[in-house]
């Protein structure tokens, strides 16, 4: 599976996830709404019920006051009542919709109360008109409790109507807590689902795609050594093409550094057999110059004789030009690194270079895990060419070096003729010189296999010179061993 499918797929569940939890809040949200609104209701049913409750009783207590006392100052909440009962009954009715029990007791409240005000009507107007009346209503209804039994029968039918919405209410209030209990788990199920899954799958995803471009960049550090793997992945998506070109360029490098490791060997036998082809004639014509100069020297005009003693030098310059070719090619060849005191190192080239007029300093020299070789050709070309431009008497050369980190800066410094700015660039060219061409030792190649080695190292050379105060080569060098 590609890696861009593994990615949607994740994020497919993780968006069904969050689906599915929108979803599910939105229906117990409409439960919790819907409860939450029934509670709501209720207590406006409860709130009417008392309120048409009491200003019944507050009816019954009015008339009650009047007959006692024949009082008409009692009867304005009886009168209030007649107007404001029939109003709380009809908004009982609008509360309570379809609930059939309570609309029926509700019916049954409305048809008491009217039997109620009838009595109580025909009381009252017994009262205030005929004594005779009201004492024989008195005697056969009052005393017989006919009000107080509708009275008390209106109250048991508002505690049942109550007990019907508290139980109701009671059911709803559950319904909502577990609503909200729903709505909380749910939540809590879904979001852990939801995380588990995104951090199953970004881990997942996350750690393949690590491990193999790791294998990858292992496999791009050791080609970049020299050693040709390649990346074992067996797997079809898109890393696969990286990991295929990959192992294409590998293949072909190897194959090209093969080519090259060939074509160097070859090119080697070509510049040993073409020196020792040029060589040949050089000393044949060093030779020739030697007969003529030794068995016909009577006979040669000094001008002649001039001529012949160019010859010699020229042959011998040409000589040095060939070494030095050679030792240019030979720069390339990979040595094995060594622990190398360059104390002792240094001491021995200069031993064999340095004159003894010479004043030498050898300052603070490491010992550094490098290729032996190349660090003495270095050493050898530089301190050979402080040599050859130093000055006639007094001179000096200054060799030191500090430590910077894991690299060492080396400088190698004289007091000799010095170079100007225009060159400083020109000297690390090859077949360079700033002395005569006719100078055997100065062919122009010692310096150029001094920055072709520092470049092959991936290290920097840097002078600093002024015709007549001297010249100082700085140059980085790397210490090899890791640790």
């Amino acid at each position: 599976m590609k890696l861009s499918t593994q990615i949607i797929v994740a994020f497919t569940i993780i968006i069904l996830l969050s689906v599915a939890d929108s979803y599910t809040n939105y229906r117990l949200s409409l439960k919790v709404q819907h409860n939450s609104l029934y509670l709501s209701k209720s207590e406006a049913v409860i709130r009417n019920s008392n309120k048409t409750h009491r200003a019944i009783l507050e009816m019954q207590s009015a008339v009650r006051g009047y007959l006692l006392t024949n009082d008409s100052t009692f009867l304005e909440s009886y009168y209030t009542g007649i107007k404001k009962v029939p109003e709380f009954l009809a908004e009982q009715r609008l509360l309570i919709d379809d609930e059939m029990k309570q609309r029926m007791i509700l019916d049954s409240i409305n048809i008491l109360h009217t039997y109620w005000l009838n009595y109580t009507t025909e009381l009252i107007r017994a009262r205030k008109e005929s004594p005779e009346m009201y004492q024989n209503l008195l005697d056969n209804k009052l005393k017989k409790h006919v009000g107080k039994n509708i009275n008390d029968a209106i109250t048991q039918k508002f505690k049942r109507f109550d007990k019907i919405e508290y139980k109701t209410r009671r059911h709803h209030s559950e319904m909502l807590l577990d609503s909200l209990n729903r709505t909380r788990t749910y939540s809590l199920i879904f979001l852990s689902l939801t995380i588990v899954v995104g951090i199953c799958s970004t881990t997942y995803i996350v750690f393949t795609i690590t491990n193999r471009i790791n294998s990858m960049v292992r496999v791009a550090d050791t080609i970049s050594k020299g050693r040709f793997t390649i990346v074992e992945d067996h797997k079809n998506d898109e890393l696969s093409a990286l990991a295929s070109s990959l192992n294409i360029m590998s293949r072909r490098l190897e194959k090209n550094i093969l080519d090259l490791e060939n074509k160097n060997a070859e090119l080697e036998k070509f510049a040993y057999v073409v020196s020792h082809d040029l060589k040949a004639p050089l000393r044949g014509i060093y030779n020739v110059i030697t007969w003529i100069e030794e068995d016909l020297s009577e006979e040669l005009s000094p001008a002649l004789k001039n001529y012949l003693n160019i010859i010699p030098k020229r042959t011998q310059r040409m000589e040095a030009l060939i070494n030095g070719l050679l030792d240019y090619a030979r720069i390339s060849r990979k040595t094995a690194s060594e622990l190398v005191d360059t104390n002792t190192l240094v001491h021995e080239i200069t031993q064999s270079i340095v004159p003894r007029k010479f004043k030498l300093e050898i300052i603070d020299l490491p010992q550094i895990f490098t290729e032996r070789l190349k660090l003495e050709q270095v050493f050898s070309n530089l301190i050979s060419n402080a040599v050859k431009y130093a000055k006639t008497e007094n001179a000096s050369i200054i060799i030191k070096c500090e430590t910077f980190l894991n690299v060492y800066e080396f400088s190698i410094k004289d007091n000799g003729l010095g170079i100007e700015n225009e060159y400083h660039h020109k000297i690390f060219e090859i077949f360079q010189t700033l002395r005569e061409k006719n100078e055997v030792e100065s062919t122009g190649i010692g310096l150029a296999i001094v920055k072709k080695i520092i470049d092959d190292q991936g290290e920097t050379i840097h002078v600093k010179s002024k015709p007549g105060e001297g010249t100082e080569f700085t140059f980085t060098w790397r210490n090899n061993k890791t640790t």
